[in-house]
C-alpha cells in the first residue's frame, strides 16, 4: 500500500493518516478525525451540499429528541464537531453527501476534477467533514439536510458523478442504497429461479432489491410491506408479484404471511430500518437459504444465536454497502424499470 508524505506527515490511501484518536484506528471506527482542509497528494476536497442522514440514525435522533427540530439539528453539529465525522454514538451509522469537488490532490486516484457534482459512496462515518453554516437552512425534520462545509475523501474513497439526465435528488436516493441491489443480485443468481422475499419492499432499497432479483433469474419475488399504504404502492409499481402486509418484528406473523405468499424464501432481503426483525427473517427462510441485512437496525448477536436457536441452517450475510459497479447498476435499474421510478419519484 503506497505511504505519501505530505509536511513531514505520512498519509495512506485508507485514511488512517487522519485519525486522531484511538492510535492505531481506521477512519471508521476512530473516535475523533483530523480535519484540516490542506489535503495529501492523494486526497480529494468536497465542498457539501446536501448531507443525507442514514435512515436507522435519524430514526433515532428522532426518538431521542422527541420530534424537536431544533434539538435534532444541535444533536448533529454536536456529533460532528466532537468527532470531525458524523457517526451518530447510538447507532455507529452516519450516511452520504452530496457536493462539488472543490479541489483534487495531484495523486488522487478518483478520476473526479473540480467542479464535478458528486455524490460519495462511502460513509459520513469515516469521511472527514466540517460544518460551516451550523445547519441554519435545515428544519431538522427530515434525513436530507442542506450544509454548507467541506469533506475529505481518501485515496480508496468511492466517489460517483451524479448523472445529468436525473434530478439531483433522484439520484442521491439511488446512490444512498445502490449497494443492496448490487449485492442481492450477486446473490439471487447463485440459486436456480429461487423465491425471493424483501422486507421492505417498497422503500428504496427494497424496491431496487426486487427489481434485482427479477432481472437475476427470481422465479416469484414477494415483497413485505408493514401497512396498506404500503402494500397499494408496491402494488401499483408492478415490480412485486405478491405484496404481503405484515409487522417483521412478529417472527410468527411474518412467516405465517411468506407462507401464504408462496415462500418460505430462498433469498430474504431485510431492507427496513427498525430493530427486532431478526427472528422473523430466519422463520422465512428456508433451509439452506440465505438472509441479506440491510438494515443498520439489525443485531447481528440477535440473527446469529436466534438462528442458532431455532436450528435454522441458513446463511446470513452483511450487506456492507459495496460491490464493483454497484452504483452504475442501480442507475440502470431505475432508468430501465418505471415501477421502481414511480416508487423513488413519490418519495422525492
Amino acid at each position: 500500500m503506497e505511504e505519501q508524505t505530505v509536511m513531514g506527515l505520512t498519509s495512506d490511501p485508507i485514511g488512517i493518516h487522519r485519525v486522531l484518536e484511538p492510535d492505531g484506528a481506521l477512519p471508521q471506527s476512530a473516535q475523533r478525525l483530523d480535519t484540516r482542509r490542506e489535503l495529501w497528494p492523494d486526497e480529494v476536497r468536497i465542498r457539501v451540499q446536501i448531507l443525507n442522514l442514514d435512515a436507522a440514525s435519524f430514526r433515532q435522533l428522532e426518538d431521542a429528541h422527541a420530534g424537536d427540530g431544533d434539538a435534532i439539528r444541535a444533536a448533529v453539529l454536536d456529533i460532528v464537531g466532537q468527532r470531525g465525522k458524523m457517526q451518530n454514538p447510538e447507532t455507529g451509522s452516519g450516511g452520504m453527501l452530496v457536493g462539488v469537488v472543490e479541489e483534487v490532490g495531484p495523486q488522487s486516484p478518483l478520476d473526479l476534477k473540480v467542479g464535478d457534482r458528486v455524490a460519495t459512496l462511502v460513509s459520513l462515518t469515516l469521511t472527514p467533514l466540517v460544518i460551516e453554516d451550523a445547519l441554519v437552512n435545515w428544519d431538522g425534520h427530515n434525513e436530507r439536510v442542506p450544509c454548507d462545509g467541506y469533506a475529505i475523501l481518501f485515496g480508496r474513497s468511492i466517489a460517483a458523478v451524479i448523472p445529468d439526465d436525473l434530478q439531483p435528488e433522484l439520484s442521491l436516493s439511488v446512490m444512498d442504497v445502490c449497494g443492496a441491489p448490487a449485492l442481492t443480485h450477486r446473490v439471487v443468481s447463485e440459486y436456480d429461479q429461487p423465491c425471493v422475499v424483501v422486507i421492505g419492499g417498497a422503500g428504496k432499497s427494497g424496491s431496487l432489491s426486487l427489481a434485482a432479483a427479477r432481472a437475476a433469474g427470481a422465479r416469484q419475488v414477494i415483497g413485505v410491506v408493514p401497512h396498506e399504504a404500503e402494500a397499494q404502492l408496491l402494488r401499483s409499481s408492478g415490480i412485486a408479484d405478491e405484496v404481503v402486509i405484515a409487522d417483521a418484528r412478529d417472527p410468527l406473523a411474518l412467516r405465517a404471511a411468506v407462507a401464504t405468499a408462496g415462500g418460505p424464501a430462498d433469498v430474504t432481503v431485510v431492507c427496513v430500518d427498525v430493530p427486532g426483525c431478526e427472528g422473523g427473517a430466519i422463520l422465512a427462510t428456508a433451509d439452506r437459504g440465505t438472509i441479506i441485512f440491510f438494515s443498520m437496525a439489525t443485531s447481528f448477536s440477535a440473527a446469529a444465536l436466534g438462528a442458532e436457536g431455532l436450528a435454522a441452517d441458513v446463511r446470513m450475510l452483511v450487506g456492507n454497502g459495496y460491490a464493483p459497479g454497484h452504483a452504475a447498476y442501480a442507475m440502470g435499474l431505475l432508468r430501465d424499470n418505471a415501477g421502481v421510478r414511480s416508487l423513488f419519484e413519490r418519495r422525492l
